[in-house]
């Protein structure tokens, strides 16, 4: 799952003071706000917690149909989930976990019943990516249990690099859940699962893509693998609860004036699109999960790029990750 959050950077700050994890259905708002019974003195004197709670207190979540700016999309969402905008996404990626500026974020799916500063803590990033009409024609011919191999083989190369340049060694497990398209919502799924250097739990990385007119709808979320249950049976019912608006969903295509992507199903689920940049252009969403922070590179595997576009025209501009 590559995705156009670059470079998101937890704060180590937070790791060892988080909150308590919550009851089922307890609103997170109010527990970032409330003190829980027999907490820690130490940890409520902590600045950074208090301050955590403070911010999770101001966001304003969103329930029910909720338009998307600027996706020409929109989520019509269950009581099981909420949303954040674009404006409050963004305190939370840059202040809450302190990561770089990024105006591509679109938006945040968070489930209702956990707090963002939770333990086992999840939630949806949203991004959209246009760069053209993506074709499904390959989607049955994918070989993925090959991809994989090809995806593995790739990590494994780049890794010495990415110790190099300062980052956990990188080693990708397998699929977490299979690569499954679905011809008729022309939405695509699937899961990995990783292991980091140093790290005592795997990561779970969980992509959605809901393809469109003009480009696809990016829903990326990132977890310990022990949560993996919970994770994949949320994507799940997510799934259905998002969608393009008239006018920009997949069989709105006009082949006479729409752009045609230079890759297919099978491209996006290999990782994304080659970074013109290099190998480590941009990194993929982090999540904090089991209170460790989990760096997950979403790097374009060099290998399988070389082999899928090398035949290109050169004079073509290059994908780019998103």
């Amino acid at each position: 799952m590559a995705t156009g959050v670059a470079a998101l950077l937890l704060s180590a700050n937070l790791c060892a003071q988080e909150t308590p994890p919550q009851a089922p259905g307890q609103d997170a708002q109010a527990s970032a706000s409330q003190q829980p019974d027999g907490a820690d003195p130490a940890q409520e004197s902590n600045p950074r917690l208090v301050q955590a709670r403070q911010l999770l207190a101001s966001l304003h979540f969103q329930q029910g149909d909720i338009a998307v700016p600027g996706a020409s999309a929109h989520f019509n969402l269950g009581p099981e989930f909420r949303f954040l905008d674009k404006a409050d996404t963004r305190k939370v990626l840059e202040q809450l976990w302190h990561n770089p500026p990024d105006d591509k974020v679109l938006g945040m799916v968070v489930p209702a019943n956990t707090s963002l500063i939770d333990d086992h803590g999840w939630a949806v990033v949203v991004t959209r990516t246009d760069e053209g009409h993506v074709s499904d024609a390959d989607a049955e011919k994918a070989d993925y249990a090959q991809m994989l191999k090809d995806m593995q083989n790739g990590i494994a190369a780049e890794n010495p690099e990415r110790e190099k340049a300062g980052y956990a060694q990188m080693t990708l497990v397998g699929w977490a859940a299979p690569p499954h398209y679905d011809a008729a919502s022309k939405k695509l799924y699937w899961a990995r699962e990783l292991a980091f250097s140093g790290a005592m739990q795997h990561t779970l990385n969980y992509d959605v893509r809901v393809l469109g007119r003009t480009g696809f709808l990016s829903l990326n979320a990132v977890a310990s693998i022990g949560d993996s249950a919970i994770v994949q049976s949320g994507m799940q019912r997510l799934l259905p609860m998002v969608d393009f608006d008239p006018g920009q969903r997949y069989a709105d295509f006009n082949p006479s004036t729409d752009k045609i992507a230079e890759y297919g199903i099978a491209a996006l689920v290999a990782g994304g699109i080659a970074a013109k940049a290099g190998l480590f252009a941009k990194l993929g969403v982090i999540l904090l999960a089991a209170k460790k922070f989990i760096i997950l590179a979403f790097a374009a595997i060099a290998a399988w790029f070389k082999k899928m576009f090398g035949g290109k025209d050169k004079n073509k501009r290059p994908p780019t990750v998103q």
